[in-house]
């Protein structure tokens, strides 16, 4: 093996690379190069419990979806009538948001980790649906799908804050989960699968090396990567099972393409109807889904201006008007997923008993660039719902404490995610 060879705290270069028999590791980046980037608990039991966390990155008008009144007997508002009929399997909440994060559209990435924006310098951590699979992910073929349904922008980040590239094709998705791969393609995955399980071995004498002339930071940095990439390992470990078993079949054709990247709502619906098979073939237990919104005109009767635009109406009655046609049909899409989980057995229940429904926005009010406030609409997951769940819209409760009821539904040990000073309150399990 060669070994590289420099004197403490010399710069590296970022093609640094630890070198092995037959394997090459490339390093993070390093504050010698540049900033750095980025345990399986007990299954739960009796039916898997999931969890689909939806976002959008323009948020939500909220006249138009919050409403008035608290408490089960509230009016349905424009956004909740196309799915009022799902009334008792959701739950509208307002007066919540993430402490510490600010920065309008900047807070995109936080949606799901709620960590606290801090300019130049931020760097994530790890959001709730990979956390969620770190424990729990291996108990299916697909550890979590992370999705976009529209530019490669996603929510989902590891622990050391690097974000995982979501895949923005329904057809895509559709192939990765139910078209078996060749003879020759599962062979060759079994065969990196293996090779993967083993390069820490094969490059840790270097490695150790390598990290003794690293400054302090740099050595704490270097060392979480190694961990990450262990974790990597163990979860390949465990998908080398899958990699000779065959694909579930469905009786579904793969969905349209949508030629048109403006045309955010079919985009979405196609994703929806792969996300549902997914979820009825166990094929994971954790997606998200992010649509980053953007400056083309969604292709909507009624709506003529690009949607960015609408986002930023000024209280403009034009641009509301045309705003809330694109707002309630990305509502009425999210509600269709929600019914038809609603509609299918699993078990003792539905699949939307099982499934924790999260949509929600980084922005509150995307005219002035508000993280307060955001939107949230939370379904199924065996809680009870039928409610408005209103809380401070002034002095805002901790979103991150729904985050936690919902680790802890699943089973796991966490007493407060990120910022959350415990579970929701007004949130209860069905009895």
């Amino acid at each position: 093996m060669k070994t590289v060879h420099f004197a403490k705290n010399q710069h590296l270069s970022r093609r640094t690379l630890l070198r092995g028999v037959g394997v090459a590791m490339a390093l993070p980046w390093l504050d010698s190069m540049a900033p750095a980037f980025g345990k399986r608990a007990q299954a739960a039991s009796g039916a898997p419990r999931r969890f689909v966390g939806v976002s959008n990155a323009l948020g939500f008008h909220g006249p138009n979806l919050f409403p008035q009144e608290t408490g089960k007997n509230y009016q349905a508002t424009r956004y909740l009538k196309p799915i009022d009929d799902l009334r008792d399997y959701f739950t509208i909440i307002s007066g919540t948001s993430h402490p510490d994060v600010g920065g309008g559209h900047r807070a995109e990435p936080c949606i799901l980790s709620a960590a606290p924006y801090s300019g130049s310098n931020f760097r994530n951590s790890i959001s709730l649906d990979q956390l969620m699979a770190k424990h729990l992910g291996h108990h299916t073929r697909h550890p979590s799908l992370v999705l976009s349904a529209s530019e490669a922008t996603g929510t989902s980040f590891t622990e050391n804050g690097a974000m995982i590239p979501p895949e923005n094709s329904p057809r895509r998705l559709f192939e990765k989960l139910f078209v078996d791969d060749s003879p020759q393609a599962r062979k060759e995955m079994g065969q990196r699968i293996r090779e993967g399980r083993s390069i820490m071995d094969i490059v840790g004498a270097e490695a150790r090396a390598v990290q003794k002339r690293l400054g302090a930071g740099d050595q704490e940095k270097l060392e979480a990567y190694f961990s990450s990439v262990r974790d990597l390992e163990r979860r390949l470990e465990v998908n080398e099972d899958w990699t000779d078993q065959p694909k579930p079949k469905v009786n579904a054709k793969p969905p349209e393409i949508v030629a048109d990247s403006a045309n955010t709502i079919a985009l979405q619906s196609a994703m929806y109807e792969v996300m549902f098979l997914a979820i009825q073939t166990d094929s994971t237990r954790f997606i998200t889904m992010h649509s980053s919104g953007g400056g083309q005109r969604v292709p909507l009767a009624g709506v003529d201006q690009g949607y960015h635009t609408l986002s930023h109406h000024g209280r403009d009655e034009v641009k509301l008007a045309q705003l809330a046609i694109v707002e309630e049909a990305q509502v009425a899409a999210w509600g269709e997923l929600v019914r038809k989980l609603s509609q299918t057995r699993e078990g003792d229940g539905t699949l939307l008993d099982h499934t924790m429904m999260l949509l929600t926005s980084n922005l509150g009010n995307a005219s002035a660039h508000s993280t307060k406030n955001m939107p949230v609409v939370f379904a199924g997951g065996g809680f009870k719902h039928g409610q408005h769940l209103g809380f401070d819209r002034a002095n805002n409760y901790p979103l991150p404490n729904l985050y936690t009821s919902m680790l802890q539904r699943l089973g796991l040990p966490i007493d407060a995610f990120a910022s959350a000073t415990g579970t929701m309150r007004g949130i209860e399990m069905k009895s």
